[in-house]
């Protein structure tokens, strides 16, 4: 029954056109960006996928940094996702206040391998 069920799901995933494989390997993270995923997840998955550039409410994160500019048109740079984080932009909540230091500096370095 779980090879029926992995099957169906695998030929929707390839009917609807999602990608859904991480850019980095969850056992190729380092601790600090493996936390950052934890924080990803609690923090920012309901409204972003980490694994497409398809969006959910907000734009899809997957090679956030590989890319020139955010979906804003702004630079995709350090202090430009921090701000965003941080300070909100458009639709996005400011951040700042539901995170500690190190967890927000996780979160980053978890960012910079999507």
């Amino acid at each position: 029954m779980k090879t029926v069920w992995l099957a169906v799901s695998f030929l929707f995933l390839i009917a609807c056109g999602c990608k859904h494989s991480p850019s980095t390997p969850v056992r190729a993270l380092t601790p600090q960006e493996a936390a950052g995923k934890q924080v990803f997840v609690n923090q920012c998955s309901s409204c972003h996928y980490a694994d497409s550039d398809k969006g959910l409410y907000g734009p899809g994160l997957q090679g956030l940094f590989r890319k020139p500019y955010l979906t804003s048109g702004m630079a995709a740079s350090d202090t430009r996702v921090r701000a965003v984080i941080l300070h909100g932009w458009a639709m996005m909540p400011p951040m700042g206040n539901t995170m500690s230091e190190q967890q927000f500096e996780e979160l980053m370095a978890y960012l910079h391998t999507l």
